[in-house]
């Protein structure tokens, strides 16, 4: 069983880049097809802890529903947000990497190598 997990979009060339990247340096995350099995509220919170960011800045706002829900608007919670990402998986930036209770997001994709250092 791996330690080392990726929420991953095979459409996504940054997400490819960064398994690719894993599997270059003998990592075999276990990999998390998010779009098909969306994070739960509780594993949104837990990432976003392991990330240390807030809910906002995980958010991809060019998704068109990013525009069409009015994820721009301050006065949301993060609680609003996470809820969004949850039924809007696709509103999650990615990917993410988490290794030992680590995460990072792998923009660019040789950002995750830092969590095996």
């Amino acid at each position: 069983m791996s330690n080392t997990t990726i929420y991953h979009n095979s459409r996504c060339s940054k997400s490819r880049q960064t398994l690719a990247l894993l599997i270059e340096n003998d990592i075999s995350p276990s990999i998390v097809e998010y779009l098909k099995s969306p994070p739960s509220i509780e594993t949104l919170n837990t990432l976003l802890q392991q990330l240390a960011i807030s809910p906002r800045q995980l958010l991809r706002k060019g998704e068109a529903v990013y525009k069409e829900l009015n994820l721009s608007d301050k006065a949301l919670t993060d609680q609003q947000l996470i809820q969004a990402m949850h039924d809007h998986p696709k509103l999650i930036e990615r990917p993410i990497v988490i290794h030992n209770n680590k995460a990072q997001l792998g923009r660019p994709p040789e950002a995750v190598l830092e969590l095996f250092l």
